[in-house]
């Protein structure tokens, strides 16, 4: 892996190793990919697309990804307080509790982070197996951020698991403004979206979204594989500025902000 942007200076010796086609330490990435330090909410996004825009194969986005990839994957989500993902993610995906990893330990204790981040799922019908040991087993309780209509037995069934049901919008959806701010009203400010599509096309609609890590896949897929966000279009494009650029074997791991 190597840096592209900013370009590094190659009279400076840890710029010459930015520059170098290796492979980068954990905590090398944690230092790139460490959230601003703000007292206020900030929501990034983790997505990966192939060269044509898919943002799946066959359902799952693991066939667009690669061991770099899933590297800057596991580093997101060290750093993270919560991991807010869709449903329909959890269903296909198969979803599992975040772990403590021993690599991140030191930052989010000096941080004052637990040891691994909050899994909270994003979900109106709460149609979800709550069985499954990302609600029964986890590190951390799962969050399930629904609506304040949403079906009774079901919110039931997600707090029997041993999920906190939390309200983050007025009808049987969730307003994706609101989610943040209930997450950091907990104290969850360091927010990772990792999707999927449906949901992040949510959060970009809402204009709450400061930021989003894109890793450009080398592959074309075809087919009609959907998009890294869909859903209602904005009046006007809001533009992002590019913050980082990493390469490795024709894989691009893109990061851009909010401008």
């Amino acid at each position: 892996m190597r840096r592209l942007f900013p370009l590094p200076d190659p009279s400076d010796p840890a710029g010459a190793r930015a520059a170098t086609d290796r492979e980068w330490g954990l905590d090398e990435l944690a230092d790139a990919y460490a959230y601003p330090a703000t007292e206020v909410p900030w929501l990034r996004a983790n997505m990966v697309s192939s060269l044509d825009g898919a943002a799946q194969h066959d359902g799952k986005s693991q066939p667009l990804s690669s061991d770099s990839d899933m590297r800057i994957f596991g580093t997101l989500r060290g750093l993270a307080d919560a991991v807010v993902v869709g449903a329909q993610t959890v269903r296909q995906e198969g979803y599992r509790p975040a772990r403590a990893r021993d690599a991140f330990a030191g930052r989010r204790a000096a941080a004052g982070q637990a040891p691994a981040p909050v899994i909270a799922v994003v979900s109106a019908s709460l149609d979800l197996d709550f069985s499954l040991p990302l609600f029964t087993s986890p590190l951390v309780p799962t969050l399930v951020l629904t609506g304040a209509s949403a079906p009774p037995e079901r919110v039931a069934a997600a707090e029997g698991a041993g999920a906190e049901v939390l309200v983050a919008g007025d009808g049987t959806g969730v307003d994706p403004a609101r989610a943040v701010e209930v997450l950091a009203g907990r104290g969850l400010r360091r927010l990772l979206t990792e999707g999927g599509p449906r949901l992040l096309g949510q959060f970009v609609g809402s204009g709450v979204l400061d930021e989003l890590c894109l890793t450009v896949s080398p592959t074309l897929t075809s087919g009609s594989a959907q998009r890294i966000a869909y859903g209602t279009d904005r009046a006007v494009p809001e533009r992002f500025a590019l913050a980082s650029l990493l390469e490795e074997a024709g894989f691009l791991f893109t990061r851009y902000r909010r401008t």
